[in-house]
């Protein structure tokens, strides 16, 4: 028992410092005063968002991007909602903006909007976000000025949370955090396997090129990870992390316990899906981690492991954890809410191996609709 922990806890050290060394060997990239040339075209999917379509309206109004050098797709997916409405009312008016329906032609609504708003762009670098996100005045700009300095096909940049009060929402945070350190902690070793589809920039036309989505098109989400995996096979060093507080978008923790599980089992059931070696590896390490500070509490009690081992474990867990956290927080600004990793990092473990029991017998419920496992 005694070298399972010690294997499970060996290999958990090498993958969680592996980006910790990582993470400062991606450059902060630095915006600069610069003559615009990019043409984007911004597809944002919606469903029923007509409470969270203001806030992103709103950011677009204040972007200081030449509104001749993008366009803005918002793609329609069935809103039962007043979203539409929400949009056409908005001051928009000056800006190319467009609202198309999604036209569904798989199990994967989200990959056909983005598929359709694709097949309505006017330009060659298509750019993603979310309809519950909000968008930092130079991010276009941002883009801009790092696809003038390098020759990318795939764009990452960050994603946060905002309006964080109470300790469910810092708990969602921190945990985000994480994921955004292991993101950019990948790429500074050189095995990116992680992206968010908020904050996302690629070339159409190596989007045809691998023909889209064809292939996964039957898992509801996955549409980032599942895009970073087919174009790293084809071009890898055309793939690059912008690490650029500048273009980090915010969107909102989940509200409630409810709608929480029902994200984390959907970004779970996906995973089993995955190609990257790397990617299952580190998510298997991770898992079991997780699963050995659940059981070490038992098997303390049961006399099987002592009590040194579960002290011991506990603290070099917590204490990786969190200077990767430390990190990403730092980049972010959001080091004010560390405090709370204190309890968080106890309650993890039992929340994770919940979301991994759920996601194997377990449907799940996105945008008002319901997916069977």
């Amino acid at each position: 028992m005694i070298i399972i922990l010690l294997t499970i806890t060996i290999l958990y050290l090498l993958i969680i410092g592996s980006f910790i060394y990582g993470f400062d060997k991606v450059p902060d990239f630095q915006l600069e005063d610069i003559t615009p040339i990019t043409k984007f075209s911004v597809i944002i999917p919606f469903r029923n968002e007509a409470e969270n379509l203001p806030v992103v309206l709103a950011s677009i109004s204040k972007l200081k991007y030449p509104k001749t050098l993008f366009e803005i797709i918002l793609v329609d997916d069935g809103s039962e909602d007043d979203s539409v409405e929400k949009i056409n009312n908005s001051r928009l008016q000056k800006f190319d903006i467009s609202v198309v329906k999604n036209s569904r032609l798989t199990d994967s609504p989200k990959k056909d909007a983005i598929t359709t708003g694709i097949n309505h762009s006017k330009y060659d670098w298509i750019v993603t976000t979310d309809a519950d996100c909000s968008l930092p005045k130079y991010w276009l700009d941002t883009y801009d000025n790092y696809i003038q300095h390098h020759n990318p096909k795939l764009l990452i940049a960050p994603v946060t949370f905002t309006n964080i009060e109470s300790f469910f929402e810092r708990f969602q945070l921190l945990d985000i955090l994480s994921l955004q350190g292991v993101t950019i902690g990948s790429f500074g070793i050189n095995k990116p396997f992680m992206c968010n589809g908020a904050n996302l920039a690629y070339k159409k036309n190596v989007f045809n090129a691998v023909n889209g989505y064809e292939g996964n098109s039957h898992i509801a989400s996955g549409d980032d990870v599942f895009l970073l995996e087919k174009i790293l096979k084809t071009d890898k060093d055309a793939v690059h992390y912008v690490k650029s507080k500048d273009i980090a978008v915010s969107t909102y923790p989940e509200s409630n316990f409810k709608s929480l599980k029902s994200q984390r089992v959907r970004w779970a059931s996906k995973t089993s899906s995955y190609n990257n070696l790397f990617s299952k590896l580190t998510a298997i390490v991770v898992l079991f981690m997780n699963a050995v500070l659940v059981c070490l509490p038992l098997l303390c009690f049961s006399g099987i492991v002592s009590i040194k081992v579960l002290i011991y474990t506990c603290f070099i867990k917590f204490l990786i954890d969190f200077l990767l956290i430390f990190k990403t927080a730092r980049f972010f600004d959001q080091g004010q809410y560390l405090p709370s990793y204190f309890f968080s990092c106890l309650i993890y473990p039992f929340f994770s191996i919940y979301i991994a029991f759920l996601s194997l017998f377990k449907g799940y419920k996105w945008k008002d609709r319901a997916y069977r496992k």
